[in-house]
Formats: C-alpha cells, sequence, structure tokens
C-alpha cells in the first residue's frame, strides 16, 4: 500500500571546485543537461532553464523508450552560496517537493549539502541514492571542464 508519509533527505559531498563553478552547474542547461536528472543508461532530451526567482526548469531524460520530466521552479538564487527550487517527477508522483542547495567555501573547494524535503516515504532510499549518483555525475562533470 502506498503511503503519503514523507521526510526530509540531506546528502552531502566535498567538490575540488570553487562554489561558483558547482553553483553555475545546477543552472547552465548544457551543463546541467550531462549530469542533473541524467543516468548511465538515458538519453536526456530536453533541457529548459529560466534561472531567475520565479522562473522553472523542465529536464527529460528518454529511459527504455519512456520520457521522464523533472520540473520545478527556481524559488531563491543566491550565487554562489544557495539555489532553492521546487522539484516534481509528474509521472512518478503528483507530489511537489523542495530541494535546497547549500555550498560553503573550504580550503581545497567547496562542501555541498542537499536538503530534500518532501520525499515520499516509499521513495526515499531510491532517491537518496539518485541524489549521491546525481552528484558524482556533477562531480565528473567538473572535472571534465
Amino acid at each position: 500500500m502506498a503511503t503519503t508519509e514523507t521526510r526530509v533527505l540531506r546528502v552531502s559531498r566535498h567538490f575540488d571546485a570553487s562554489p561558483e563553478h558547482v553553483f553555475d552547474a545546477w543552472l547552465n542547461p548544457a551543463t546541467a543537461g550531462k549530469w542533473l536528472f541524467a543516468t548511465p543508461d538515458g538519453e536526456m532530451v530536453r533541457v529548459e532553464m529560466d534561472a531567475r526567482p520565479g522562473g522553472t526548469f523542465v529536464i527529460v531524460e528518454r529511459r527504455e523508450g519512456e520520457d521522464v520530466e523533472h520540473q520545478g521552479e527556481y524559488v531563491e538564487i543566491d550565487r554562489p552560496n544557495r539555489l532553492i527550487f521546487t522539484f516534481a517527477v509528474p509521472s512518478y508522483s503528483p507530489l511537489i517537493s523542495n530541494v535546497e542547495v547549500d555550498l560553503v567555501p573550504t580550503a581545497r573547494g567547496c562542501e555541498l549539502t542537499l536538503t530534500h524535503d518532501g520525499v515520499l516515504e516509499e521513495w526515499a532510499a531510491s532517491t537518496e541514492q539518485g541524489w549521491h549518483d546525481i552528484l558524482d555525475g556533477l562531480a565528473r562533470s567538473l572535472a571534465a571542464r
């Protein structure tokens, strides 16, 4: 039976890149399309971003013949410290959740903490793993630049 219980997920990762480079990777469609909501076997088919408070994003990846749309609205953009956006994947759930990305400079790059509030309990484990995979993709993208 499906549950409507939600929880807050928090994942952190160190990057050997400046907070500005890491932050900008979240809002540049050409860059984000390489790692944000990308899976190893998927094909990115559309990345649209209106990166301003109140602006929206749509990222569509084709997975096993199905187009999976990730969408949201930017709530706060405080470069290079904080990014807040709403998040939904309508083909999986009608729920709209909130994601906060906080960046803190370190001696050798920055520490990113991502907080995802409103994740359905039944999706918590896979969502948490998904964010770890996404941040791995971000690290690869930053290393390749």
